[in-house]
């Protein structure tokens, strides 16, 4: 039985995944949390330790003193653990992703000077000192400000004009500050008009295997970047579906990302694909159920089958589908969400699962993190699953209670 070491987010939602995966794979699992075991929600296996895994080299020490036991490989279930995971790998031998490796593709200005290095279409970019902020040196808009290490839109913000960049910048470093990052640049880059699709794909030995590529059929034009829809199989062309491929294998090459699922986003520009960033993970939150439809298994489970070198699948099923991160209309308290009834019955909805509990603190991006829930969609053409989707959230009324300010 295969023995492996997986870092748990006290917020992952993908938590129930990999424990369910794990015990169907007959794999054995030791847990390491970012939160206090005796607060443990429930998952049925409590941690064997917890360490602050935004602090890597401090929990490094902690984990190595904790493991009593030999591990055939270490995982992290989201971004929250990556640079942990990769320095634990180093230290217990095993193989994977360098912690360099990690770190080019989580750093959104070492990404894009890979991709300016590598002459891949790129947009201008200029790194700002998140203390002076120099909105002076910034020339020419439409531009995005963006926190340099954030995920999931956090941060990330379309200005259009300088004194939209002024009060931009400002509001990005606060965003940063709350996320407990030390003081760093800020990233101010050409906007990039286009449709954005997405790839999710297993490297092994440096040779990507495209898993699935999905559209986002709703326009991200900011000034915010909320995410809702993915649908797959995308309905570009074959020659920009390859061009996509080309170019993540092209920088992961660069970066020395080698081995595992990688979640790469872009946008399709008349001058080409932009590769706007690449996680070396799956695709987020409980986006990774949709692969059930086209693959047999969610992403979890793709993770673990190639961290201990089992059978990865194949192409199993004729359907297209889709999955929808609910939208989060306003800042406040989540109250609940009536409808569900409705929206369940409509044909092709494969599922729909709330994540938020009532009494939550929600907010859209660029200040949130969080998702209202997910609602998955299976049809025979990926306009059958886009049109179930729109419709099961057309059913929802989502209650929230905006915050009054004193």
């Amino acid at each position: 039985m295969p023995r492996l070491l997986l870092l748990l987010p006290a917020a992952g939602y993908a938590n129930r995944d990999f424990l369910a995966a794990a015990a169907r794979l007959d794999i054995e699992l030791i847990t390491c949390a970012d939160y206090c075991p005796q607060l443990a929600p429930g998952w049925g296996l409590p941690p064997l330790m917890s360490v602050p895994f935004h602090r890597p080299d401090a929990a490094l020490r902690r984990v190595l003193r904790a493991l009593k036991q030999p591990v055939d490989a270490v995982l992290a279930v989201d971004d929250h653990g990556q640079a942990l995971a990769a320095k634990l790998r180093v230290a217990l031998g095993l193989s994977g992703n360098p912690p360099d490796a990690v770190a080019a593709l989580t750093d959104k200005l070492r990404f894009r000077q890979l991709q300016q290095a590598l002459g891949l279409p790129h947009p201008a970019f200029v790194a700002m000192d998140a203390q002076g902020l120099d909105a002076a040196a910034v020339v020419g808009f439409p531009r995005v400000v963006k926190a340099r290490r954030l995920n999931a839109s956090r941060g990330v913000i379309r200005v259009d004009d300088r004194e939209q960049l002024v009060r931009a910048l400002h509001r990005v470093r606060q965003i940063q500050s709350r996320a407990q990052r030390e003081a760093d640049h800020l990233l101010v880059e050409d906007f990039i008009p286009g449709a954005e699709v997405a790839l999710d794909g297993v490297l092994h030995d440096g040779v990507l295997s495209v898993l699935a590529v999905f559209d986002k059929p709703d326009p991200l034009d900011g000034p915010y970047f909320e995410e809702t829809l993915f649908v797959t199989p995308s309905r570009q062309p074959a020659a920009i579906q390859q061009a996509l491929a080309d170019a993540v294998t092209k920088l992961c090459a660069a970066a020395d990302v080698a081995e595992g699922m990688i979640h790469a986003e872009a946008r399709i520009h008349d001058t080409g694909v932009y590769l706007l960033e690449i996680a070396p993970r799956g695709i987020g939150g409980l986006c990774g159920r949709v692969l059930v439809s086209t693959l047999g298994m969610t992403s979890a489970e793709i993770v673990l089958r190639h961290a201990v070198g089992l059978p990865l699948p194949v192409q199993m099923h004729d359907a297209a589908a889709g999955v929808m991160m609910i939208p989060i209309p306003v800042a406040g308290i989540f109250m609940g969400v009536d409808g569900l009834d409705a929206a369940r019955a409509v044909p092709a909805i494969s599922a729909i699962e709330i994540t938020a509990n009532p009494g939550q603190l929600v907010a859209p991006p660029p200040d949130g993190a969080a998702y209202l829930g997910f609602i998955f969609s299976r049809a025979a053409t990926p306009q059958q699953a886009e049109a179930a989707l729109r419709a099961a959230h057309a059913a929802l009324t989502v209650h929230i209670q905006p915050l009054v300010k004193p």
